[in-house]
């Protein structure tokens, strides 16, 4: 009898062709059966993923058609990129470390997809706490911190699982989560409160099928930066529920002279808690692509299996620019102090006038910020009664004063709009007299305040 595996080839030649071999299991050929015709024809559709796939921000300011007033220079306060107006360059530092690592020609290859280890050990020392301990296993190496948090998802949920997400919130929790089939659960911020949780309706949204709990301090888009005493209360919750905690703090080091941020793993040694950051926003580089994960898990509850699910989802891309952890070493210790004051100070000046200006102007509520590169403006719309929204007020700002803001339903919270206060000062000055104009235009005084309007 015919061994089962063996490789029957048919013909003398040494070397037969791929057609004329064929494999021979249990005596039987496995020449193909001839197939049932298939009528063939052109059918290709996007993904179930790429049609779940949405942006919020995208899709309101891509369907805003208004024009600017070409009569006035277009002032941009709606974009978070720190480097677009110029006024805020990466330290010289920064840029020669890029320069000697692209020059040492080490860094052309692969790197392992969760990062150099060299790289890692550097994130770890400087980002370890006492309160916190780091090691190079417990960092994972990103394309940005928008893929750490992507990363992140993918490993705590499955499809049909939930997460919490604040509102106002980063929309790419949702754009990422609803992707993945994830769904979204919104808990509230309360701007009278310097936009700190609503811990009971928090709790309130947590079943049996949450995943995780996001934390975005200090957050985008409100610029606040929530105390110890507030994130002790919420580390409180997850502990109770037994929920892990993705803490975005990718502003972490952006904070001004008068707040004081805590790293939320600082503060509990029983919640679980997988933080996200970057080199984007303390070095002012987002194009670089360089963001991690660190890993607080001292009670073992993540355990192996979180870590080794985070270096395969690693595996799909081969992590970060090589060059750029080439570099990392040199822009971790050799930027100067005065590099990351100065920022702060041009963002603290920007952010105290900007609220002082926007402050003083009728129908507007801005709440101040304490770091982050964000103010939220709330509009007192009963006393704009000519829009219906702030799509429509942020839009009629564009078109007659050329100032562009983005509207808060693109952050889940209407009757807000959102300011970048990275640009230069003379633009501040001169995006806020106009905010101030526009608003002075179409003010009404709302029925039964005529009173107040008169004084």
């Amino acid at each position: 009898m015919m061994d089962p595996y063996v490789i029957q080839m048919n013909g003398n030649s040494s070397l037969p062709s791929v057609l004329d071999m064929h494999v021979n299991i249990g005596g039987r050929s496995s020449l193909p059966e001839k197939r049932k015709s298939r009528k063939a024809r052109w059918s290709v559709k996007p993904s179930d993923m790429s049609n779940k796939t949405f942006n919020p921000i995208r899709a309101i300011v891509d369907s805003m058609k208004v024009k600017p007033n070409p009569d006035k220079t277009m002032i941009a306060l709606s974009i978070g990129d720190p480097t677009v107006f110029g006024n805020l360059p990466t330290d010289p530092e920064v840029t020669q470390a890029m320069k000697d690592a692209l020059d040492s020609g080490k860094y052309n290859g692969y790197a392992p997809s969760i990062g150099y280890l060299s790289s890692r050990e550097e994130i770890a020392s400087y980002y370890h706490r006492p309160e916190a301990p780091l090691e190079a296993k417990d960092v994972i190496l990103t394309s940005g911190c928008s893929q750490a948090i992507e990363l992140c998802l993918a490993v705590l949920a499955n499809p049909g699982q939930n997460i919490l997400v604040p509102r106002p919130g980063f929309s790419l929790y949702r754009t990422l989560a609803e992707s993945m089939g994830i769904e979204v659960k919104l808990y509230n911020l309360l701007p009278e409160k310097s936009w700190e949780i609503d811990l009971k309706q928090l709790e309130s949204l947590i079943d049996e099928k949450t995943a995780c709990l996001i934390v975005n301090n200090p957050s985008n888009p409100c610029g606040s930066v929530f105390s110890r005493s507030h994130l002790q209360k919420i580390l409180a919750v997850a502990a109770r529920q037994c929920v892990p905690i993705l803490a975005d703090e990718i502003y972490g080091d952006m904070v001004f002279s008068d707040s004081t941020f805590e790293p939320l793993a600082t503060l509990s040694s029983n919640v679980p808690i997988l933080s996200c950051g970057g080199l984007a926003k303390r070095w002012l580089v987002p194009g670089w692509r360089l963001g991690w994960i660190l890993i607080h898990d001292r009670r073992d509850i993540f355990g192996n299996e979180i870590r080794d699910g985070l270096v395969k989802l690693s595996q799909r891309i081969l992590g970060p620019c090589t060059i750029v952890q080439g570099a990392l070493k040199s822009i971790l210790h050799r930027t100067p102090q005065e590099f990351y004051h100065n920022t702060l100070s041009l963002l603290k000046s920007n952010a105290d006038l900007c609220y002082g200006a926007l402050a003083a102007i009728p129908g507007l509520q801005p709440v101040r910020p304490s770091g982050a590169m964000y103010l939220m403006v709330g509009i007192e719309m009963e006393h704009f009664p000519e829009f219906e929204n702030d799509v429509e007020f942020t839009e009629r700002l564009v078109a007659e004063q050329s100032v562009h803001c983005l509207p808060a339903t693109c952050f889940e919270y209407p009757n807000f709009f959102r300011v970048v206060i990275t640009v230069p000062k003379v633009m501040m000055l001169e995006a806020c007299s106009r905010i101030q104009e526009f608003c002075e235009l179409h003010y009404h005084c709302a029925e039964g305040s005529q009173e107040e309007c008169d004084k």
